[in-house]
């Protein structure tokens, strides 16, 4: 059996990334990433997460620009970076010129200006500005409007469903270690989202406001140009630590609570010859995905079922309602219920979304007919007597919070999320998780009471709300909004899963159900029509499969979150059974980390050296060895710790 690549066992792809230029000009850094700017960093702090002049679709995509006579000076005191690039597609096309001039005094200057020679059909054309939010929600901001007005605002806590800040020329904000930065916007009107919505790890002010109309077309000869001026001044206490990487843990929580896994019709056939495997991973749930208009029936429902009931779990049905009024919308569901009524009602939870509901209504725009949410939960429980009944959103926390239920009509409030909806490289998928304590508080604002689940939720993108559809992905390539991200099969897909059942385990969720046992989201390889190197060869389960396994033996055991800033180079959580202490951590980074270890601890690492072994052994995780007083983790790594001791005070 031929060995993995290092790559394949870390990312499932092998596709290169060339690293970042880190750009010096005195204590002002930044780095140059395809063309545009990362971490804007003074005397090492963060002071803005990215400027980049960007370049997107009719769909919402963000082109990969073709860059070309990329030019780089830097002395002591200054940088410059001069280009030009085109973005587009085999229908359109747009080219443009960039330049960045960064200087010790704490200034720099991105101005980007194109055009398109045969017109350009786009969302959005220009600068994106994100600011970071670990230590800036909740703090103040001056903003300066396009008419020279100054008010005095706030960065958002709770997360804004809309626009936060609109009419923007300017924005003052003061970092955690006490500089000031103004970003200067020039050239047209910007607005700010809260991308936290999506679990970015920022707040974003982006070029043209939404309530305009798009897409909209930049006609042949139309020249955009717009400058970013970002100005530092004031002296910086230093950069945060992201916080010691130690196993201590918090005040118990709670219960873990039962861990689930997506299951839709087209995945139907491949999950049946996975049967053995999907016992093993032992899910408490499975959400059967149903949607009439796809062609799902009595029949893919009754296949899903009994997939569900070889596995011993429970059967949640997701239910797509395509009827728009009332009446129509409950004749459909009472439909619906007649089938489950053949079959002996045996859903636990039944979830329902109006069809419309599965694209995004942006701010400003009219929302589309769909029945009344009350009535539609009534008819759901009047359908399904003896189920719990639950709405909310299939697609991500975003549309909920815009769109928010009725929840007195309702037993759960529910939501998914995906971490690479405006970016897919590695690192703004791993710092999704810094978002994850902003969407615990507001979506238990929504709920107010009434309990709520996430998922199913993958790195991949099930659906596209904002577009006709998710990307394929025949390269096997990282990009935003994939539907098959190489990724979900490797240490970085493990690691991603075990961090995003901590954050909303010890959040409050009461199930968390991630991916699907097969196919793009899944755990076990099974044969698909899209690439899965190595595993294409030799078969087996991906290193998400023995976390997910891990994660739902622990169901019902008490549960701590770790003490842990968000941003910190490990994630995890604390459970206590009856055996003594489990702790799962993931290395959240490709460098090593190193932790201490408490006397008597047994270990069991999932790394790069051992990813193929695990691909063929499903109890894995089961075999622990004695620990030392440290413990080495390569990129990505997981460790299950277990410590056969008396219940300890957490606190």
């Amino acid at each position: 059996m031929s060995d993995p690549s290092r790559a394949i066992a870390l990312y499932g792809t092998d596709e290169e990334v060339p690293p970042p230029r880190v750009l010096r000009a005195g204590k002002l850094s930044a780095e140059l990433e395809a063309g545009n700017l990362r971490y804007l960093r003074w005397d090492g702090e963060e002071v803005l997460r990215a400027v980049s002049f960007i370049v997107r679709d009719k769909d919402w995509g963000t082109y990969n620009p073709e860059i070309s006579d990329l030019e780089v000076h830097e002395d002591d005191n200054s940088f410059r970076v001069s280009l030009t690039a085109v973005a587009g597609d085999g229908d359109q096309s747009f080219a443009y010129a960039a330049s960045i001039e960064g200087r010790a005094d704490g200034t720099l200057i991105f101005q980007g200006r194109g055009e398109s020679a045969g017109g350009f059909l786009t969302n959005r054309t220009g600068f994106v500005i994100l600011h970071p939010i670990d230590g800036v929600a909740g703090e103040p901001v001056t903003i300066e409007h396009t008419d020279g007005s100054e008010v005095d605002g706030t960065f958002p806590v709770i997360i804004d469903p809309l626009q936060p800040m609109m009419d923007l020329r300017a924005l003052t904000h003061r970092t955690p270690g006490g500089l000031t930065v103004k970003t200067l916007m020039q050239g047209d009107t910007f607005e700010m989202e809260d991308q936290r919505n999506w679990t970015d790890a920022s707040y974003k002010t982006y070029v043209r406001p939404l309530a305009l109309p798009w897409p909209y077309r930049i006609e042949p000869g139309e020249v955009i140009d717009q400058t970013i001026t970002v100005t530092i001044t004031g002296e910086t206490t230093g950069a945060r630590d992201a916080g010691d990487i130690a196993l201590s843990p918090g005040r118990p929580t709670g219960q873990v609570p039962p861990l689930g896994l997506g299951l839709r019709p087209e995945d139907i056939d491949r999950t049946r010859d996975r049967f053995d495997a999907l016992r093993q991973l032992g899910p408490a749930y499975l959400v059967l995905h149903h949607d009439a208009r796809a062609g799902h029936d009595a029949d893919t429902l009754r296949a899903m079922l009994a997939i569900a009931e070889d596995v011993g779990a429970a059967p949640w049905l997701e239910a797509v309602i395509a009827s728009v009024t009332d009446v129509a919308a409950a004749d459909e569901i009472a439909a619906l219920g007649d089938i489950a009524a053949r079959f002996g009602q045996p859903f636990k939870i039944v979830l329902v979304s109006p069809a419309p509901d599965l694209k995004c209504t942006l701010p400003g725009s009219e929302w589309p007919e769909t029945p009344d949410a009350a009535a539609l939960y009534r008819a759901t429980r009047e359908a399904f007597p003896g189920a719990r009944i639950g709405g909310g959103m299939f697609s991500y926390f975003t549309e909920l919070n815009r769109k928010r239920p009725p929840v007195d009509a309702l037993d759960l409030v529910s939501f998914t999320t995906s971490p690479m909806v405006h970016a897919g490289d590695d690192r703004s998928v791993m710092e999704t998780r810094e978002a994850h304590p902003a969407i615990v508080r507001s979506v238990t604002q929504i709920a107010d009471g009434t309990p709520w689940a996430v998922g199913p939720s993958a790195i991949g993108v099930r659906d596209n709300p904002y577009g006709e559809a998710a990307k394929d992905n025949p390269r096997n390539i990282r990009q935003a909004m994939n539907w098959n991200d190489p990724r979900q099969r490797g240490l970085f897909g493990a690691a991603w899963a075990l961090s995003y059942f901590a954050d909303f385990a010890t959040g409050g969720a009461s199930s968390i159900a991630l991916g699907g046992a097969t196919g793009p989201f899944g755990a076990i390889h099974a044969p698909a029509d899209f690439p899965q190197p190595w595993f294409d060869e030799h078969g087996g389960l991906f290193p998400v499969f023995h976390v997910l396994r891990g994660l739902a033996r622990l169901k019902g055991a008490e549960l701590a979150p770790l003490d842990l800033a968000p941003a910190a180079p490990i994630s995890g959580l604390c459970a206590t059974t009856q055996d003594g202490v489990e702790f799962w951590i993931a290395n959240m980074g490709p460098e090593p980390a190193e932790i201490g270890l408490t006397a008597g601890a047994e270990v069991a690492v999932l790394d790069a050296a051992t990813f193929q072994s695990a691909a063929s052994r499903p109890t894995y995780f089961d075999q622990l060895m004695d620990g030392s007083d440290t413990l080495a983790l390569d990129g990505f790594s997981i460790a299950r710790i277990a410590l056969k001791l008396s219940k300890p005070d957490l606190g």
